[in-house]
């Protein structure tokens, strides 16, 4: 099938099956079963997936079919929210690092939308150096037991399972005594508790885990090995960010053109000015995502680079929020019509934290792109356990 056939059928079948209407919120209890029915039916028509390998659950196609439906699907609201954690960041995971069992277990699952997966990494003091994180996970004969707090998790009120970040070593330095794991959310010890922002919805959770059992196979990867896993996950969040996968993704029509309906001044110059450098910048940031996404196809890992998408895209955010609110004026901030737009220019600054801070951002890119000199560390060489860090002095 070339690729404008392919197009055509993605576009019948996206006005037979989704709807056009307005930016999908966290969904709630009811809206998650509508959810998952909706991924069911977007698998089972060979849209889940496009990209992902045919032997774990995927379509085997490449990104350009990938880019087609996304470029399709952009008018029309897809109720993914839930699942973008797992599709964006868990799941290419365990695609580059799983066990065979593990990719055979989780893939199609969370392809076709059964199961809901969150990301358990950022902790009360371990936020942007996550590798002070301290939640213990302490090896037993069939498997392991794990303690500890995470926080900032999304979708982790709906999730089934998680990729979880413990220290396994404390007679190391902090990146070498980290494990992955593959976390039954609904495991006994496990609770989830979320937390409400300025929006005034409840995006992100603390989720406390107290002598919670891990099987041995759930490990990803190698025993303290888990920082190079790490890394690879908040390469794939930061891709999936900047790309509109994680965190509920973005829409070539942000938050900006909502603000339109509110004004009848577009012809203003000064506007006009504004709505071609948001066009550019977002026509850039989708172009540069088109790049990264074709060298991982072909076998180029962006390494830092997806760092640099990461940055953009919170920048983007921001000036988006900023020019929607010159735009609508005192109705802005005044909650009218649902309070969509508020909701949205009040989770801009969003972007710049999760995922990884702005300035962290600018730190590798300036390391690791630039190859600029590194910020002075006096922490690489000394074990966690002498360290004061995070909550523990």
């Amino acid at each position: 099938m070339d690729l404008e056939e392919y197009r055509r059928r993605a576009r019948s079948w996206l006005e037979a099956n989704a709807r056009r209407s307005r930016d999908e919120d966290d969904p709630g209890a009811d809206g998650v079963a509508a959810a998952k029915a909706f991924m069911a039916d977007l698998y089972d028509a060979g849209y889940s997936g496009i990209s992902w390998p045919a032997e774990w659950g995927g379509q085997g196609l490449s990104q350009a079919e990938e880019r087609a439906f996304a470029e399709e699907a952009k008018d029309f609201t897809l109720p993914t929210y839930v699942f973008s954690i797992g599709l964006g960041m868990c799941g290419p995971t365990l695609v580059d690092l799983g066990t065979p069992g593990q990719k055979a277990r989780h893939l199609r699952p969370l392809l076709r939308g059964e199961e809901i997966w969150c990301q358990l990494f950022s902790e009360p003091g371990a936020g942007s150096d996550v590798a002070a994180l301290q939640t213990r996970a302490t090896e037993t004969e069939d498997g392991w037991v794990v303690s500890g707090q995470k926080v900032w998790t999304s979708v982790a009120q709906h999730a089934d399972w998680g990729l979880l970040l413990t220290r396994t070593d404390v007679d190391v330095p902090k990146h070498k005594g980290l494990s992955m794991f593959v976390v039954d959310m609904h495991a006994p010890g496990v609770t989830v508790r979320p937390l409400r922002d300025m929006t005034g919805r409840a995006h992100f959770n603390e989720i406390f885990f107290d002598d919670v059992h891990i099987p041995a196979e759930n490990l990803v990867g190698r025993v303290n090995d888990g920082w190079n896993c790490a890394v690879t996950t908040l390469l794939h969040e930061r891709l999936s960010i900047s790309s509109g996968v994680g965190m509920g993704g973005q829409k070539d029509n942000p938050v900006a053109f909502e603000a339109l309906r509110h004004t009848v001044d577009t012809g203003d110059h000064l506007v006009r000015d504004q709505l071609v450098e948001l066009y550019i910048r977002s026509r850039a940031l989708a172009l540069f995502n088109q790049r990264l996404a074709q060298e991982t196809k072909a076998g180029m890992f962006p390494g830092a680079r997806g760092s640099a998408a990461k940055l953009l895209l919170a920048e983007l955010s921001m000036f988006q929020a900023d020019l929607a609110t010159s735009l609508a004026g005192p109705e802005a901030v005044a909650y009218e019509d649902d309070g969509r737009l508020a909701g949205s220019i009040s989770l801009a600054p969003a972007l710049s934290l999760g995922g990884g801070t702005n300035e962290i951002m600018r730190n590798i890119i300036g390391d690791r792109v630039l190859n600029l000199p590194p910020e002075p560390r006096v922490d690489k060489t000394v074990p966690f356990k002498d360290l004061k860090t995070g909550t523990r002095q």
